[in-house]
C-alpha cells in the first residue's frame, strides 16, 4: 500500500499523538500540529523528514489556511485530514458563561470547519481524500453537565453528514469517529470548568458517578482502529470507538422512536389538511 500524507490537529497528546505515531511507524508522512510545536519535537527526532511539525491554533482561520498550504507544499498532497483538536467544557447549561460557550464552539466547531474548508480544494483537485472528524459518543447522545460540549459535537456531526453528501462526487470520504470514554486527559488537564452554581452540585455528582461507572478504553488500542478506517475502500460515515457506544445508542434511539410514535398524532395534526396521514 502506498504511503499516505496525514494532517492532524491536536497532535501533542491523546488520540492525535497516538494516531500520528501509528501513521509514521508504518511509513506514512504526517503534518503534525499543536498550539506549542515544541511538544512535537520527539516525533521529528524519531522520524525526521517524514514529520512536519507546525504551530496551529485552529480558531485562527488565517493560520489554518497558511498551515494547510505549508503541509501541501512540503509533502505534495494531503490524503487524510484529522480534526482532532478540541476539549471538553464541564458545567450545567445555566452555569456556562458567554465566554465559555463561545470558546467551546470556536474550537470544537469552527476550528474543524476552518481546517475542513482549507483542505477541500486540495482534495478536490486530487480527486481523492479523507476527512476524519473526531466527534464523540456525546455527538449522538447527551448527558448532564456537558451541554455545550454536546452542542459542539452535534454541530460537527450535522455539518459533516451534509459534507459527506456534497463531496462524494469528488472522491472525498468523510468519517465521524465517535469515541466513548478513554483514558486520555479529556476530563482532566485538557478540560475547562465553568463557574459553579450550588444548586447544580447534585448534577455534578451524578455526572462524576456516571463517568466513574464506565470502564475507560485504552487509547493506544485506537491506533489499529484508525488505520482500519483510513485504509478501507469504502470508509464509514460514522464509527464508534469503544465497546459501549453501540448498545448505548441502540437503547437511546429505541426511546426516541417510541416517543416520536407516541406523539405522531400531533405531528400529523401539525401538517394540516394536506397531510397524507390522518390523526
Amino acid at each position: 500500500m502506498a504511503s499516505k500524507v496525514w494532517f492532524i490537529t491536536g497532535s501533542s497528546k491523546g488520540f492525535g499523538r497516538i494516531w500520528a505515531e501509528a501513521a509514521l511507524a508504518r511509513g506514512d508522512k504526517v503534518a503534525a500540529t499543536a498550539r506549542d510545536a515544541s511538544t512535537l519535537q520527539p516525533l521529528v527526532d524519531q522520524y525526521g523528514d517524514s514529520v512536519l511539525a507546525l504551530t496551529l491554533d485552529v480558531t485562527d482561520k488565517a493560520q489554518v489556511n497558511a498551515t494547510i498550504a505549508e503541509a501541501q507544499a512540503n509533502f505534495g498532497r494531503l490524503d487524510i485530514v484529522v480534526n482532532n483538536a478540541g476539549y471538553g467544557l464541564f458545567g450545567a447549561v445555566e452555569e456556562v458563561s458567554e465566554e465559555d460557550a463561545r470558546a467551546q464552539i470556536e474550537t470544537n466547531v469552527f476550528g474543524a470547519l476552518w481546517v475542513t474548508q482549507a483542505a477541500l480544494p486540495i482534495m478536490r483537485e486530487q480527486k481523492a481524500g479523507h476527512i476524519i472528524q473526531v466527534s464523540s459518543i456525546g455527538g449522538v447522545n447527551a448527558f448532564q453537565n456537558v451541554g455545550l460540549y454536546h452542542a459542539s459535537k452535534w454541530a460537527l456531526e450535522g455539518f459533516s453528514q451534509t459534507l459527506s453528501q456534497e463531496v462524494a462526487g469528488f472522491g472525498i470520504h468523510v468519517t465521524l469517529v465517535e469515541p466513548s470514554g478513554f483514558s486520555t486527559d479529556w476530563g482532566g488537564p485538557s478540560a475547562k470548568h465553568s463557574e459553579s452554581i450550588a444548586a447544580y452540585d447534585s448534577v455534578r455528582e451524578n455526572s462524576k458517578a456516571r463517568r466513574g461507572n464506565t470502564a475507560a478504553g485504552d487509547p493506544e488500542a485506537t491506533a489499529e482502529a484508525i488505520l482500519k478506517v483510513v485504509d478501507a475502500a469504502e470508509p464509514p460515515l460514522r464509527v464508534f470507538f469503544g465497546d459501549v457506544g453501540l448498545p448505548m445508542i441502540k437503547q437511546e434511539y429505541a426511546k426516541r422512536i417510541a416517543l416520536w410514535e407516541e406523539w405522531d398524532h400531533v405531528a400529523v395534526l401539525a401538517q394540516g389538511a394536506g397531510s397524507n396521514r390522518k390523526a
